[in-house]
């Protein structure tokens, strides 16, 4: 078997997990973090390039003359020029699925924390209010019941459908939009987006960024939802405005949202989401949905096993 030149361009995202299942299989190289103008003289010689969010697109692909393979490590490829890497005969292999079940678990963290109102009931302990307040319980904010809600989900794939298990064994009414515009599941009813954002008490995205999807939520689908209603990111940042949902949620459109992805990331000291009046109704993380012990591992040996398989 050819001995290869494998360069892993921001390994720093994969965090202390060992990469030794991709180190034996070549000359490694690896740096932490690779800047724009970085790209091409680091893969100038490479054969294998592996890329969680580095962008590799044709000034980069035409600068690296032994390139065979490019990996992305990661499920989305939207960072690489998918179609100029097919016109130079170069693969471009994804790890799909390998953090279903932890993007599921993310999504939910973040509904239960918005309809519980866990972030308020922390502080009101931990302020000492609950101490001072001779009451038992908290009368004044009451928390939100899942049980006969509707969840809306947007994008109805892998991890869609797992979520729309979730909710259903929380007793949620589960509905859908198809962002390829076709029915393809029978468990659940299909449904316009419009009425879907209508119809729904909580709206969960689980759709690839593309043409069809890119700002697909912006503030006139906003108006459309209801007033209690909570939207939940957990995809792509571009495929909601974010200038939008932030104004929806201090002008009272919706009731609360949480973000785990961007439009830009990491985001600046102006984001809109920042900014907002309202920074008790949004919650946010930086980009973790994916990143569990367990699936950290798992993305690690499936790059590896794309090495291979290649190989």
């Amino acid at each position: 078997m050819d001995t290869y030149k494998i360069v892993f361009l921001d390994s720093i995202t994969i965090g202390s997990a060992s990469l030794d299942p991709i180190r034996k299989l070549g000359e490694f190289v690896e740096y932490k973090t690779t800047t724009p103008d970085q790209t091409a003289g680091r893969i100038a010689d490479a054969d294998i390039i592996i890329s969680n969010k580095v962008r590799i697109f044709k000034p980069e692909m035409d600068a690296a003359k032994k390139l065979k393979l490019i990996c992305v490590a990661a499920t989305g490829t939207n960072n690489i020029d998918t179609e100029y890497a097919l016109s130079k005969g170069i693969p471009v292999k994804n790890v799909c699925a390998y953090s279903t079940e932890s993007v599921v678990q993310t999504t939910f963290m973040h509904i239960l924390s918005l309809v519980g109102h866990t972030q308020f009931y922390d502080s009101y302990v931990k302020s000492g209010q609950y101490g001072q307040s001779g009451i038992f319980t908290c009368p004044t904010t009451q928390f939100t019941r899942l049980a006969g809600k509707t969840m809306g989900i947007i994008g109805l794939g892998t991890i869609g459908e797992r979520v729309a298990q979730v909710a259903s064994a929380f007793g949620m009414n589960v509905i859908y939009y198809s962002t390829q515009g076709k029915a393809h599941n029978d468990k659940y009813r299909m449904l316009p987006l419009q009425e879907l954002l209508a119809q729904s008490d909580v709206v969960t995205i689980h759709c690839p960024l593309n043409g069809r999807t890119n700002a697909l939520i912006g503030y006139k689908e906003l108006q459309s939802m209801k007033r209690n209603a909570i939207l939940v990111n957990v995809a792509r940042g571009g495929i909601v405005v974010e200038q939008d949902l932030a104004d929806a949620i201090d002008n009272g459109i919706i009731a609360g949202a949480a973000a785990d992805v961007f439009t830009t990331e990491p985001i600046g000291e102006n984001h809109p989401y920042l900014k907002m009046s309202k920074k008790e109704n949004i919650i946010l993380s930086p980009h973790i949905a994916w990143n569990s012990y367990e699936d950290v591992d798992a993305l690690i040996k499936g790059i590896a096993e794309n090495i291979r398989t290649f190989s």
